[in-house]
């Protein structure tokens, strides 16, 4: 396919924006959006012209395949400013290359990275005030697709939407979480969808992490699903933990996604010379880390708080305290990684892909 330009999408521009009714310092994840969306239609076998308009309402038949059967994937990712107004994507290609992984397990057609990346860079730039510089703030971007034939019977939609709304998210300061090692429930199986941002695998998750809040955990670090013996990822993170001062995190299957923040720490961390270990993490193995004074900590990876540290953890009814730590990997890394993405230090794997 030839490379794809502006005029190959059809824009309809907001005649008004709402961005004066917005108050950027007490902003609620993701409940606000910004003017326009980008989206392109699945037809007779091919995707159709792609279109920005106005962020509005969509009319959807209620026998959509979407609602009965869940074909719907999705993606998470941001845009940074500078200071001087540049505008900046954190490789955003994995983005592209992950939603279409994703969409093939699904059996939904895979969307050209070209309409991805152009039609994304367009939207930005109509959208480009509600993108506020200031390290830690972002314009939250979430791509998804949904199967909008209206049909029941029991098999892969003809027509589908493919999407791209924006949300301005503030500086995220997040504190430690307090997390539960999974016992009884699991997130995903071999075989299954869990390597995939399936819609499917988050609503999975909402009835055991809500069992996990009343006791007072924010969330869950899911467990194998045949025996519950090895630690794989949180409810929307990637997990690492740090014994002595090796790096340890799972290693990627059929159950864990392919964390772009993940592959990035990993990498900082061979730039840092910092020894890592990608292996099977065993819950006795970190029970035992943590008795005997070795467990440093433990973190989560993410697009959206960046690296999460985690201050304990719960297991067999009892209670494991992680102590907080000065100079910590957890602070290293999340400060590293904001400075690439804001355009505040040496980008040496060209990572920030800047909108022009």
């Amino acid at each position: 396919m030839t490379e794809m330009n502006s005029n190959e999408i059809d824009i309809v521009k907001a005649q008004t924006s709402k961005i004066n009714d917005v108050d950027f310092s007490n902003l609620t994840f993701g409940r606000v959006f910004s003017d326009h969306m980008f989206f392109c239609d699945y037809e007779d076998g091919k995707w159709q012209t792609p279109k920005i308009t106005p962020y509005q309402a969509m009319t959807i038949d209620p026998s959509a395949r979407v609602f009965h059967y869940g074909q719907a994937v999705f993606e998470g990712m941001k845009a940074y400013k500078d200071e001087d107004g540049k505008i900046f994507l954190f490789r955003p290609e994995q983005n592209a290359a992950r939603i279409n992984v994703s969409s093939a397990r699904l059996a939904i057609p895979e969307f050209p990275k070209d309409y991805f990346l152009k039609g994304l860079e367009e939207l930005l730039k109509l959208d480009s005030e509600w993108i506020k510089p200031g390290l830690g703030n972002s314009l939250y971007i979430r791509p998804f697709v949904i199967a909008t034939e209206p049909a029941i019977s029991a098999s892969p939609a003809d027509t589908y939407r493919f999407m791209i709304i924006c949300s301005p998210a503030k500086a995220y300061y997040n504190e430690p979480v307090r997390v539960l090692f999974a016992e009884k429930y699991s997130r995903s199986a071999d075989g299954g969808v869990g390597f995939a941002k399936a819609a499917g695998n988050y609503a999975a998750q909402f009835y055991p992490t809500s069992l996990a809040q009343k006791k007072g955990f924010q969330q869950i670090i899911w467990t194998d699903a045949s025996t519950h013996q090895y630690l794989e990822e949180a409810g929307t993170m990637n997990i690492f933990f740090r014994i002595n001062d090796t790096l340890i995190t799972a290693p990627n299957n059929d159950r864990i996604l392919d964390g772009i923040t993940r592959k990035s720490v990993i990498q900082l961390a061979d730039d840092m010379g910092i020894n890592y270990e990608v292996r099977r993490v065993s819950v006795q193995e970190i029970k035992d880390a943590v008795n005997d004074g070795s467990l440093k900590e433990i973190f989560g990876t993410g697009t959206a708080a960046v690296i999460s540290p985690v201050s304990a953890f719960e297991h067999g009814g009892d209670v494991f305290e992680i102590p907080s730590l000065e100079n910590s990997y957890a602070t290293l890394f999340k400060e590293k990684l904001m400075h690439i993405q804001h355009n505040l230090a040496e980008d040496l794997h060209g990572w920030r892909h800047e909108v022009k």
